[in-house]
């Protein structure tokens, strides 16, 4: 079997994004510590980068925190804290010598000081990379992210009858980014959780039941294929579709 198989694919998206479900009951299912589950998670990340860059995706944007999660227990929301921020320090140079774009989406101000410098760290050194942008949805919420965009078009003085998508596309977190063609939600759950309200209107949604730790290459090439094989309307017909029905 050949090493690449991305001929394989009939589609490559664009922008994959995804909801890393799951972590807490694969560490259940190991009977290990809740937090070695978030720990497999983060192994499994990398090799899910890798994965993207090797099939030609150009932006992955991961949720790895959402503004609801403060409400979990104090000691797991320390520990995912420090994994962050542990993280994105060792990864670091991997991502630079893979041409990874690190970019973060999300408030901030509640993020400790070391974790938001590691964070700007990560950002600086990686801006001119092009091989994969890689954003990172931390303290992040859709609805937050939304509700902010409008407090800064206001505070801007943006004359109400100039606001349009554009405008708003540009206000977000995301702003400068596509929106994603795929969005894959891990272990079984089938809801969107908050997660890119405005930019996946018209996302195809791949969900599984695999958990994140165990969502492999394979399982990513298989979503992939999924999505190659649909055909995505964006409230219309497709180009196959319009042509049937002018020769009928």
């Amino acid at each position: 079997m050949p090493k690449n198989r991305s001929q394989s694919f009939t589609t490559i998206p664009n922008h994959i994004a995804i909801i890393m479900d799951g972590n807490g009951r694969w560490a259940k299912a190991h009977m290990l510590p809740r937090m070695a589950g978030h720990r497999a998670g983060t192994e499994n990340l990398r090799q899910i980068i890798k994965a993207c860059i090797e099939f030609g995706v150009k932006h992955l944007t991961i949720y790895a925190f959402s503004t609801e999660n403060w409400k979990r227990q104090q000691d797991e929301v320390d520990g995912l804290m420090d994994i962050f921020a542990d993280v994105l320090e060792k990864e670091l140079p991997e991502l630079h010598a893979q041409g990874v774009q690190v970019r973060h989406l999300g408030r901030e101000q509640e993020l400790s000081p070391i974790l938001r410098e590691k964070l700007q760290n990560a950002i600086d050194a990686t801006r001119d990379n092009q091989n994969l942008v890689l954003s990172i949805a931390l303290n992040y919420g859709g609805r937050d992210e939304i509700i902010t965009a409008i407090k800064n078009i206001l505070k801007e003085e943006i004359p109400v009858e100039k606001i349009d998508e554009k405008i708003v596309a540009d206000h977000l977190y995301t702003a400068g980014l596509p929106d994603p063609d795929l969005v894959i939600r891990t272990s079984g759950e089938m809801r969107t959780s908050n997660f890119l309200v405005w930019q996946s209107t018209y996302s195809e949604w791949y969900f599984t039941t695999i958990l994140w730790p165990d969502f492999d290459k394979e399982k990513l090439r298989e979503a992939i294929i999924d999505y190659g094989n649909r055909s995505r309307r964006f409230g219309g017909r497709t180009k196959k579709e319009k042509e049937e029905a002018y020769n009928g």
